[in-house]
């Protein structure tokens, strides 16, 4: 059987073709950023019932109780270039988070059991598990969880979000859609006040 000229070149196309699709198929994907297992990167001691304010860039951010009274950062996930700057004087703490990753990166935030706390997070994901205090909260856009140990410790609470859903918990029923707000007032010495610009608030129990 003869194989003309031209079904040769056009058989030899085909074949360089498959190869290099082939090739392709075997390439390498990009390696994704390595999970990096919690490190700890600032601990200090501070006392309970002061105030501490943060700055906190992208993440995905857990504040909760420490066994101790010190502030505790840890790192974990896609941790990058991530730092962490701790200062504080008499009461007061000011926490600074910056230069985070733009995905998969987590911090955990230990704080005294009994703190006022004023948190500013440019985005991502908040929870703030059962602490004693007033709070002070917002985030452009994300998901913000807050427990409430006791609805009866606050005197003034007042959230809002932009678009997004308000769940009010112990202080009201749920709401969604453009700007939901609730406003509570009651009979104790702390004070909430919470705002989201997108996402989804919830106050729980």
């Amino acid at each position: 059987m003869r194989i003309s000229f031209s079904e040769a070149v056009k058989s030899k196309s085909n074949f360089l073709l498959l190869a290099a699709i082939a090739l392709a198929s075997c390439s390498t994907a990009p390696t994704p950023a390595p999970e990096q297992a919690p490190v700890t990167k600032v601990d200090k001691p501070f006392a309970s019932a002061g105030s501490i304010e943060m700055q906190l860039e992208g993440g995905e951010y857990s504040i909760r109780a420490s066994p101790d009274e010190h502030i505790r950062v840890s790192f974990a996930g896609n941790t990058g270039n991530a730092a962490a700057d701790l200062s504080t004087s008499g009461t007061h703490a000011t926490l600074a988070v910056r230069d985070t990753p733009n995905s998969n990166f987590r911090a955990t935030v230990e704080v005294p059991a009994t703190v006022d706390l004023t948190i500013h997070l440019t985005g991502g994901s908040l929870e703030i598990a059962a602490i004693t205090g007033s709070k002070d909260i917002d985030s452009k856009a994300g998901n913000v969880g807050i427990t409430i140990p006791n609805a009866n410790d606050y005197g003034t609470v007042d959230a809002s979000v932009k678009v997004g859903n308000l769940n009010a918990g112990p202080f009201g029923d749920s709401s969604s859609g453009l700007s939901p707000q609730l406003k509570w007032s009651g009979s104790g010495k702390y004070t909430l006040h919470a705002s989201l610009g997108a996402g989804n608030l919830e106050l729980k129990h």
